[in-house]
């Protein structure tokens, strides 16, 4: 009877942890969607001036600055058709703060060229997006042939000797190349999938279970 009774307890454990995560995928699928809702009607407005809005994430913006090429880093990254290259990340002073401005993707072979360096750093807009943490699994930056793979805020302080805002500036802007990043409200959202998922195990093993008792029992 003891046996019996704990092998109940432990399904119903298991039941319980499956609706629960099913639960915690549901509320992560709704912030989801107000935060694409969000991104959506931030891309749709006007770019406003950016010293006279607070900074947030994915915020159009019209500026002006200072930019330095000398510093230029070039980010391993692939283009929208998946081919490898880089995109050209530029420290540029706006309104005396440091701020790093992705210009868009070259291919591999227009490293360090000065046809790449054309950009009218007087009027131009751009898309602000705060910057993530450097993945963990991406190999070490080679700061030495200026080949980097993550923005290590340790790194761009070494290569740069300047600390920067936490939100980065994606050029939008029409040139061959770089060739600027269309940055758009396309998230991952697969929180549905998720949730069916474990809300199915759990009854999978709901039915198992009560198959089993009555055959049993």
């Amino acid at each position: 009877m003891r046996n019996k009774f704990l092998f109940s307890a432990f399904v119903y454990f298991f039941i319980i942890i499956f609706i629960f995560l099913g639960s915690w995928q549901i509320y992560r699928l709704n912030w989801k969607l107000n935060l694409i809702s969000q991104i959506e009607n931030s891309l749709k407005n006007p770019p406003i001036e950016l010293s006279k809005s607070d900074k947030k994430n994915y915020l159009r913006i019209k500026t002006s600055g200072i930019i330095d090429f000398s510093k230029q880093i070039y980010l391993y990254n692939l283009n929208e058709e998946g081919k490898p290259g880089f995109d050209v990340i530029n420290p540029i002073e706006i309104n005396n703060e440091n701020f790093l401005i992705n210009r868009g993707w070259i291919p591999f072979e227009k490293k360090n060229l000065l046809e790449i360096n054309s950009f009218n750093e007087k009027n131009f807009k751009g898309t602000l997006k705060i910057q993530n943490k450097p993945s963990y699994f991406k190999p070490p930056n080679d700061i030495e042939q200026n080949y980097w793979f993550t923005l290590n805020r340790d790194d761009i302080f070494s290569y740069t000797g300047k600390n920067f805002s936490n939100y980065l500036i994606y050029l939008d802007e029409n040139y061959i190349f770089p060739k600027s990043k269309k940055i758009t409200a396309n998230i991952s959202n697969n929180h549905k999938k998720y949730a069916i998922t474990w809300f199915s195990m759990a009854i999978s093993i709901l039915l198992i279970y009560l198959y089993f008792r009555k055959e049993n029992y």
